[in-house]
């Protein structure tokens, strides 16, 4: 399924944490792996300064991706080697673009704000922008990574956004040989209790359940052996989310994003930011495909 992984490396422990993850995906694909390490540039005191102290980030980063490279090499996986100038998030981009890269992993703090990712916003810029599947990794004491995944977790809402990602995660699922657990939140918060609004909210339940009918059929034509679906009640849609992760030990999330900007990006509004952030579980994001 990857022939090609991209991981971008500061030689932090969020990065070493996402490497290793991405050794056992290679090592299962038979992939490349791809470490990339961007002196960033952009920063004020680099631009000023320049000469010098650009050569000691490349030097720095050189000697990151080395050590890196010889880690992969030491299990048989092939690599290739990068140290590139620039804006970290853009040049991630341009080089996955660039070198047919199948899947960016990258690790994630979990803090709020913009500057909750890796290298500032860098991670949330690339899960927005990259053409291809990002697979994040939130450091914690709480979050669990395995491989090979044993239950990927799908929540889908019927919309173009979450077909992209049930087709991805249904490929994964298959390659795996894991459960493909499919799941559709209805949000009752803005429901009341009359019996208008109770025929409402069975109408809603109705939906969803054809919902996760159509991508049963989907991912069981896709190859997928295993696939359980379910259909929850929820006054969170995220929270409905982490708590069903807990329910099913699912080891991988998919979920799709519309590329957009702000916090309506995302599918569902924020959920899928909000799942990034906080999830106990790797988080694959795949981007709504461009029309045609």
């Amino acid at each position: 399924m990857y022939d090609n992984v991209l991981i971008p490396t500061d030689g932090s422990d969020g990065a070493t944490v996402a490497f290793d993850h991405v050794l056992e995906i290679a090592d299962t694909h038979d992939a490349t792996v791809h470490i990339l390490n961007v002196a960033d540039t952009t920063r004020d005191s680099v631009i000023q300064i320049q000469g010098n102290v650009v050569d000691a980030l490349e030097t720095a980063g050189e000697e990151i991706v080395r050590d890196a490279a010889t880690r992969a090499q030491q299990r048989g996986i092939s690599t290739k080697t990068d140290v590139l100038q620039g804006e970290p998030y853009s040049t991630i981009i341009d080089y996955a673009e660039s070198r047919d890269i199948d899947l960016i992993v990258m690790p994630t703090h979990g803090r709020r704000g913009l500057e909750r990712f890796l290298l500032g916003s860098t991670t949330e810029r690339v899960v927005r922008r990259a053409e291809v599947p990002v697979l994040t990794i939130r450091l914690g004491d709480d979050v669990r990574v395995t491989y090979p995944y044993q239950t990927v977790l799908l929540p889908t809402d019927g919309s173009d956004c979450a077909r992209g990602a049930l087709e991805t995660g249904a490929n994964v699922a298959k390659a795996d040989g894991a459960t493909l657990q499919l799941l559709s939140v209805v949000d009752v918060t803005s429901f009341g209790a009359d019996v208008h609004i109770q025929m409402q909210v069975e109408s809603f339940e109705e939906r969803a359940n054809d919902i996760i009918k159509e991508a049963t059929e989907i991912a069981e034509d896709t190859g997928v052996e295993s696939v359980a679906g379910s259909v929850e009640l929820g006054t969170s849609i995220h929270r409905t989310i982490l708590s069903y992760i807990e329910d099913t030990d699912a080891d991988l999330v998919v979920v799709g994003t519309h590329g957009r900007t702000g916090f309506e990006r995302y599918m569902l509004g924020s959920v899928t930011e909000k799942l990034v952030r906080t999830s106990p579980v790797p988080v694959l994001t795949v981007r709504t495909p461009k029309p045609k």
